[in-house]
């Protein structure tokens, strides 16, 4: 992926340096958000949820004396020109129904986060909060990725902030509420949004090699392999060696590479309509 001598985001917001912590100890939230650390793409209610669970005590912020290396500098600037090309792509598409894109600001945080949706642990993963209109990651989870899941490579990473670009995108046209709290099974609401939200960062691809040639070979492959990685078929049969759709709450490995196949291939909003569609 051709990323580098490209223009940078100034919606990044860095937190490396900061620590947030409950004064007081751990409380029974922290063990709930690590519960939910096999997702990325979170559900913002569930990190609501357990940010509400966390209770008593202040939230306790530190500065520390971060000193970043080059590799943590160059980990920022790759997420500041991926979330700048997502800029480019939403405010082109936005001006093509007369509607005005809100760019989202992009968290880089350590350990632990403060949002507007309540703090969530690294554990979590990326997530987006539309309490704020900001997407949360901290970079440790590209590791992560990479020994866990076992998908690496630059576009693998991208699809990551592009899905949950994807979601902002999501909250600006009203269908993040269309979920229901809690919603979770094979065809529920819950499914439907995540699965969007790789369409969505379909069209970031597509519109993105048209305007920038930024593709290499084996790029989108890398890409497929991190959306089919953390289906939730996938994700259950790893952790329990059995397969429950009535707790799916981000659609099978099939279907988040369909789903982002699709966008990539046609480039359309009217084309991730996950809500309308009959078949996912």
């Amino acid at each position: 992926m051709k990323w580098r001598g490209r223009r940078r985001s100034t919606n990044v917001e860095d937190r490396r340096g900061m620590r947030v912590g409950k004064a007081g100890g751990i409380g029974i939230g922290t063990i709930i958000l690590a519960l939910v650390a096999m997702y990325f793409g979170v559900d913002p209610r569930l990190v609501m949820d357990a940010g509400s669970q966390l209770g008593g005590g202040q939230i306790a912020t530190q500065q520390t004396d971060y000193q970043p290396t080059e590799a943590d500098r160059e980990k920022a600037e790759f997420v500041a020109v991926v979330l700048a090309d997502t800029e480019d792509v939403w405010n082109q598409e936005f001006q093509k129904y007369g509607k005005r894109y809100a760019e989202p600001k992009l968290v880089l945080f350590s350990g632990a986060v403060q949002s507007a949706c309540g703090m969530a642990q690294a554990a979590v993963g990326p997530f987006y909060c539309p309490g704020d209109h900001k997407v949360y990651i901290d970079l440790v989870f590209y590791d992560e990725l990479r020994r866990r899941f076992k998908a690496p490579g630059d576009l693998a990473q991208a699809y990551v902030i592009a899905h949950e670009v994807g979601h902002h995108v999501q909250n600006l046209l009203g269908y993040t509420k269309k979920v229901p709290r809690g919603s979770k099974g094979a065809d529920s609401a819950a499914v439907r949004l995540e699965l969007q939200a790789d369409c969505f960062a379909g069209i970031w691809v597509n519109h993105t090699q048209k305007a920038k040639s930024f593709l290499e070979s084996g790029d989108l492959e890398e890409a497929l392999n991190a959306a089919s990685a953390i289906g939730d078929d996938r994700m259950q049969r790893q952790a329990t060696g059995t397969v429950r759709p009535d707790g799916f709450t981000h659609g099978t490995s099939a279907q988040r590479q369909r789903w982002f196949r699709k966008g990539v291939n046609n480039g359309r909003l009217e084309d991730c309509d996950t809500f309308r569609a009959t078949t996912l």
